[in-house]
């Protein structure tokens, strides 16, 4: 035991101390991040073509209802799903957002809020982590229908029949 002892104390010195990020190299690494993403107007909201989500059973379940304009889903080269997003308030108030989900990372973006003339406005959000939360869009949107096995729907048409069955046919259409 006692030649193992210097033996650990010597390990313990020249182990490489753990690497903390300035603020300087986050900005910059998100950045970079930031400086892959396509550029991508928000489309048209077609209300005809709105699928509703089917959010799990929560033990607070929410007032508001989900659905996907299936028409806006994209997939980027950057591997980006985007989407037009409209929550619906139990008084029948639309909120509608154009958002993007990145799968790898679990995280995802508000790039415009639609407005009541149809037109788009506001300025993208930074990425946001998505909360393992039943209640939320997103989560849902990330789990069960654009990101089987944290992995990028491969084309739109994938996303779109995910929506309208209830959940990506890799998960079994559950959560």
């Amino acid at each position: 035991m006692r030649r193992l002892l210097p033996l650990f104390l010597l390990a313990a010195a020249t182990a490489a101390p753990a690497q903390v990020k300035s603020d300087w190299e986050r900005e910059y690494e998100e950045r970079l991040k930031n400086a892959e993403e396509q550029a991508v107007p928000p489309p048209a909201l077609d209300r005809k073509r709105l699928v509703e989500l089917q959010l799990t059973l929560a033990a607070t379940p929410t007032e508001f209802r989900y659905y996907v304009d299936a028409g806006s889903l994209s997939v980027g080269a950057d591997r980006i799903v985007r989407y037009v997003l409209v929550a619906r308030s139990p008084g029948a108030t639309d909120n509608v957002t154009f958002e993007g989900v990145r799968c790898a990372s679990g995280e995802y973006r508000v790039y415009a809020v639609g407005r009541p003339d149809g037109s788009w406005g506001g300025r993208p959000s930074e990425w946001r982590p998505i909360k393992r939360d039943a209640r939320l869009a997103q989560n849902a949107l990330a789990r069960r229908y654009f990101c089987p096995s944290r992995r990028a729907v491969e084309t739109a048409q994938e996303g779109v029949h995910a929506l309208r069955a209830g959940g990506h046919p890799l998960l079994g259409g559950a959560d």
